[in-house]
């Protein structure tokens, strides 16, 4: 994290020079943040560099220009316009929309009628609708999670597209082949999201809809598609996983696009992270290029809830509250231990979300670290110092730490795995080590505990928070590529549903700030000091 520690610390939102996402891809054994080039993969580390280096050399804004703010805002419109069928085929014909609540009998087969619609019904979204990306006014860039523009903190309007369905689509149902690929590991969720695509796309007509087994791999020859329907779909969110099955890698762009071809799918619903978002967008830029009418749409998914723009991503929810299990878990054989240490590791490889959230909803945790904020382990100000301060006034101790942090301390390998994504190594052993080897050495006992809970989190069925935000998700997708927009993902921006270009979201991953009024609330609660 120190490449960006500068970033972090100035807050200053200055506009890229140019953008971080190549669109020249040709290959999709993706990284967890940005695809790779040809044969060559990005870790989340590089990334993050590269990241710096980009805010570092950005030309900065010319704010001695009256005009200067005019022209931000006309950038970032420019930057969120969102791609649409009408921007390569600008005689594509659009038809009434076929999703209509108050029609309450099935689409006919053959619209010998045409389309039904019901104009008069207020049910649908003005393609001018907008929704408002930043709502708090900073008066000050040291306010405790300022995000400016400029160092006087200027108040600027940052208005992205609302999602939901429109009265104009651009696809006959009658002619839509749909697929739906799950990529990247498995996150609760993931049922719900392609249960709610299925059944939106059935309101809609659509009569021939397909999943994709094993992510991006199934695009292979070898694997056949699964027919899907309601039916099939009805009761899948009652168990955690995916119906469709989930993995990393898979054939390169070109490869897919021509299996998508041969299949005749011309929508395509993509649910991931970073990593499979870079797929989708290349995918999408792929069928420009080949001027295919197809619509390439993205479900964020990512337990992390690392996604740039998006107050939450899904599965987050439900990793929070399955985290509980394993805080209380660790709480207890420390409480109930003389001198007792419970240490749970938790998700988070460049982000402490979950560990932050799970810490706070506990309110059993005395210490919380995160990729995000560095800390010493041995010292006077070190982590083990302070577990030796709680075991002497309060008897125990509980420690939960994210998945990313402390990799400073751990011996560094090659290893990859399929995305790209460099192995790390295990924190929370090391941490469960160096604490027994500690207390030995000073001639103190203590009992320590470890939990990692982590693959019994992942493969839990979703929770209600997260059933809702899926269900929302996956019909705003089906939506979205209805009203003929493609290279998009949908979100949830201040409680509103949103469409935003995917570049603008996987540019780099969110990450917590250590300054923001979230993190001091964490603190708040532990307690903790500073660990440096």
């Amino acid at each position: 994290m120190d490449s960006i520690s500068s970033a972090i610390a100035s807050n200053l939102l200055f506009p890229a020079t140019k953008p971080l996402y190549d669109h020249s891809t040709t290959s999709l054994s993706f990284s967890p943040v940005i695809h790779t080039l040809k044969s060559k993969k990005l870790s989340r580390t590089s990334v993050l560099t590269r990241v710096s280096a980009e805010i570092k050399s950005a030309s900065p804004i010319d704010f001695s220009d009256p005009d200067w703010k005019i022209k931000y805002e006309k950038d970032f419109e420019q930057r969120f316009h969102l791609p649409h069928l009408t921007d390569v085929y600008a005689d594509a014909m659009s038809y009434p929309s076929t999703f209509c609540l108050r029609m309450r009998t099935p689409v006919n087969e053959d619209f010998a009628d045409g389309y039904p619609s019901d104009e008069k019904w207020h049910g649908y979204i003005n393609n001018n609708d907008r929704v408002l990306l930043k709502v708090i006014r900073y008066s000050s860039p040291t306010s405790a999670g300022a995000e400016c523009i400029d160092p006087n903190c200027t108040w600027v309007e940052q208005w992205v597209h609302r999602a939901g369905p429109r009265e104009k689509i651009y696809y006959k149902p009658e002619n839509v082949k749909a697929a739906i690929v799950t990529c990247g590991g498995l996150c609760p969720g993931l049922n719900d999201v392609i249960r709610q695509i299925v059944i939106t796309l059935e309101i809609y007509g659509v009569k021939n809809i397909v999943g994709i087994p094993f992510g991006y791999r199934g695009f292979g020859k070898e694997l056949a598609e699964m027919p899907l329907s309601r039916k099939v779909v009805q009761n899948v969110h009652l168990s955690g996983g995916s119906l469709l099955g989930v993995s990393r890698g898979g054939p390169n762009v070109s490869e897919i696009v021509d299996s998508m071809e041969e299949r005749g799918i011309n929508m395509l619903f993509v649910l991931g992270g970073n990593g499979t978002h870079a797929g989708a967008n290349a995918i999408h830029d792929e069928c420009r290029k080949r001027q295919l009418k197809v619509a390439v749409v993205g479900v964020p998914k990512t337990i992390d809830n690392d996604i740039l723009l998006m107050d939450k991503t899904f599965g987050f929810d439900t990793a929070v509250e399955e985290a509980q299990r394993a805080i209380n878990s660790a709480y207890i054989e420390a409480h109930s231990a003389y001198r007792g240490i419970g240490i749970v590791k938790l998700m988070g490889r460049s982000s402490g979300f979950i560990a932050m959230q799970a810490s706070l909803a506990s309110g059993q945790i005395d210490v919380c670290l995160i990729p995000e904020v560095p800390f010493h382990l041995h010292g006077p100000h070190g982590v083990l110092r302070h577990l030796k301060y709680l075991l002497e006034t309060k008897g125990s101790a509980v420690v939960c730490v994210a998945e990313g942090a402390g990799q400073n301390f751990l011996e560094k390998t090659n290893a990859k795995d399929a995305s790209g994504n460099i192995v790390f190594g295990d924190i929370g052993v090391h941490i469960q080590q160096e604490t027994k080897k500690y207390f030995k050495d000073i001639g103190d006992p203590a009992d320590v505990k470890y939990i990692d809970p982590t693959y019994m989190i992942r493969a839990c069925r979703a929770n209600a928070s997260d059933g809702i935000l899926c269900t929302v998700l996956g019909q705003n997708a089906v939506h979205g590529a209805f009203a003929g927009y493609s290279g998009i993902t949908v979100g949830i921006c201040n409680t509103h549903y949103v469409y935003l270009p995917i570049p603008e979201v996987i540019s780099y991953p969110k990450v917590l700030d250590p300054n923001s009024r979230m993190w001091h609330r964490c603190l708040t609660s532990t307690g903790q000091p500073d660990f440096v």
